[in-house]
């Protein structure tokens, strides 16, 4: 039977082999929260306190997924967002600190204002959910290719009633584009890692993950942004904006790509780590 320190100790041990130091740890003090329900600081003054047995279990399974690779969030079922929890599978990305960053911006620029948004590829529902509880006049709407990201999404947003209209619909057959009405605003974090760069990937995220939501043609870096842009010169209302994460490698190609079509204004923003990974296009 282990104690709270051992637990820990053995974790942060079996985790080290996969991710750095930093990260083994963080898990290892969430994952042991979440089993034991009690916080990083109280553990460590509890630290000769056993594990229940009802715990050790726990505690066994997710050491075996995680030293397996399966991510934490898949593991636990759920991810935080914008202080939100929201559920996630291998159908969905997990989202990251950086997409939050994206989200903000948008809800910096519209505060306050009625306004109708479309999220292109929403996953888990990340996006498109914390902009209607945020923005709470805006009118949401989502779209993906995925039925079972849309499924997830469904359930994120009816857990945070958050009234999100989402849509089945495959964003690269512009044939499509025909029923979906204009917007505001044009929000995504699409596709962008090249089929090429799939081995530079964490196992755990290339394993994981799903490569629909992560890959496109090595040869075609810029495939979504080509299209998000080509639609937005005929579904942007007046006055409205693309929002984009992306690649850093691609950062300025893709901000060229929209001046090239028409975009006069665009910005580039860096992330948290100083990498530029968010770009606003307006015509």
């Amino acid at each position: 039977m282990y104690s709270y320190s051992g637990a820990y100790r053995e974790l942060y041990t079996a985790l080290q082999s996969i991710y750095d130091k930093r990260e083994a740890a963080a898990i290892a003090h969430e994952v042991l929260e979440q089993i034991t329900g009690v916080g990083r600081l109280q553990r460590i003054t509890d630290k000769d306190k056993l594990l229940t047995e009802e715990q050790m279990q726990q505690f066994e399974s997710c050491k075996e997924k995680l030293a397996s690779g399966m991510p934490m969030q898949y593991m636990l079922g759920y991810a935080w967002f914008m202080g939100r929890w929201l559920m996630v599978n291998e159908q969905v990305l997990i989202p990251r600190p950086e997409t939050e960053e994206l989200v903000q911006w948008v809800v910096d620029d519209y505060k306050d204002k009625a306004l109708a948004i479309l999220d292109i590829g929403t996953g888990s529902g990340c996006i498109p959910i914390l902009l209607k509880l945020l923005l709470p006049q805006a009118k949401v709407s989502a779209i993906d290719v995925s039925a079972g990201a849309l499924e997830v999404a469904g359930i994120n947003a009816e857990s945070l009633r958050a009234d999100v209209q989402f849509q089945q619909l495959n964003f690269l057959n512009p044939v499509v584009w025909q029923s979906l009405p204009e917007y505001d605003v044009i929000v995504s974090n699409p596709p962008y890692i090249p089929e090429t760069e799939r081995q530079t990937l964490a196992a755990h995220v290339r394993e994981h993950e799903p490569g629909q939501a992560l890959f496109v043609p090595g040869d075609d870096a810029l495939l979504f942004y080509r299209n998000i842009a080509e639609f937005g010169l005929t579904h942007l209302l007046p006055g409205g904006s693309i929002y984009c994460e992306l690649h850093v490698d691609y950062a300025t190609a893709t901000e060229t790509l929209f001046k090239s079509m028409g975009y006069a204004l665009t910005e580039l923003r860096t992330d948290m780590h100083g990498n530029l990974r968010m770009l606003k296009a307006k015509r």
